[in-house]
Formats: C-alpha cells, sequence, structure tokens
C-alpha cells in the first residue's frame, strides 16, 4: 500500500460499463509526511474520500478485490483516509 494526497476529480462520461458508478480521484503518492512525489494518477474511490484527504491506496489485483469485483479495469483504489500520520524524524 502506499499513503497518498488526493488533489483533483476526474469525470468520464465515455468509460467501459465496468466502471459505471465508481469515483475516480486525481492522487499523489507521499514522498515523506510533508513531502509528494512528482507526477501523479487516477485511483477508485471506495472511501468517500475528498480533496485534500490523505489516503491509503492499493493497486493492481488488490485495487480490483477492494472494489468486489475482480473484472473491474481498475489499477488503483482508494482503501482508506488516514487519519493521522506518526513516524520518527528522518
Amino acid at each position: 500500500m502506499d499513503i497518498a494526497k488526493v488533489i483533483g476529480n476526474v469525470w468520464a462520461t465515455r468509460k467501459d460499463e465496468k466502471l459505471n458508478g465508481q469515483k475516480f480521484l486525481i492522487v499523489k503518492i507521499l514522498k515523506s509526511k510533508n513531502e509528494l512525489k512528482e507526477g501523479f494518477f487516477v485511483a477508485a474511490d471506495n472511501t468517500g474520500a475528498g480533496i485534500g484527504d490523505t489516503v491509503l491506496i492499493t493497486k493492481g489485483g488488490s485495487a480490483r478485490q477492494a472494489l468486489g469485483d475482480k473484472s473491474i479495469p481498475v489499477d488503483a483504489t482508494i482503501v482508506g483516509i488516514v487519519d493521522s500520520i506518526e513516524v520518527e524524524d528522518e
């Protein structure tokens, strides 16, 4: 799993029918507690997350399993909203 920050929404009216009903969010992976990695990607939301939330991301087969249907064509799913992060100083 990765920890990421939600930075936006994605809307797609034309898509694979297996994606109907899914909410898609744009996320950036955390590099450290207060720093984000370059780039971003889209993740299906399974938790009701929103812009600004820190979230847990699962990828690959686990992402499809988290949505309850292994035939859904996604490779990243938000599976949790993070309340806090506690790490020792680096």
